[in-house]
């Protein structure tokens, strides 16, 4: 499997932004994928994972409420494109947003990291106050 993240920036404090994941693979749609992100000095966290289907959606704390993840998955189910969308953002949302996927396919993934065995590159997201 292999993940491409894009769409970061430079935004304001209140401004919204869609960062995107462009996974590739044999029947990667059956591959639920997680996001987490990486500020600086901090560890790497959770931020929220979709299933494979697109049906089932989680998030931390941090960001239920303001956050949403969608993915469109395409009929030879060797792509898929996962949509995080982000809005209300805060300066401590600054991080380098990763995608990730498990190693073997899985609806549903976990919300740790070593549950994933493959990640995109990252995409960094500046948000100033």
């Amino acid at each position: 499997v292999q993940l491409q993240a894009s769409g970061g920036g430079l935004v304001q404090a209140g401004d919204s932004l869609n960062v995107s994941c462009a996974a590739s693979g044999r029947r990667v749609v059956n591959y639920g994928v997680g996001w987490f992100r990486q500020a600086p000095g901090k560890e790497r966290e959770f931020v929220g994972l979709v299933s494979g289907n697109g049906a089932y959606t989680g998030f931390a704390d941090s960001v239920k409420g303001r956050f949403t993840i969608s993915r469109d998955n395409a009929r030879d189910a060797a792509k898929s494109t996962v949509f995080l969308q982000m809005s209300g953002l805060k300066p401590e949302d600054t991080a380098i947003y990763y995608c990730a996927v498990p190693e073997r396919p899985r609806e549903i993934p976990g919300r740790l990291q070593n549950q994933y065995g493959y990640w995109g590159q990252g995409t960094l997201v500046t948000v100033s106050s």
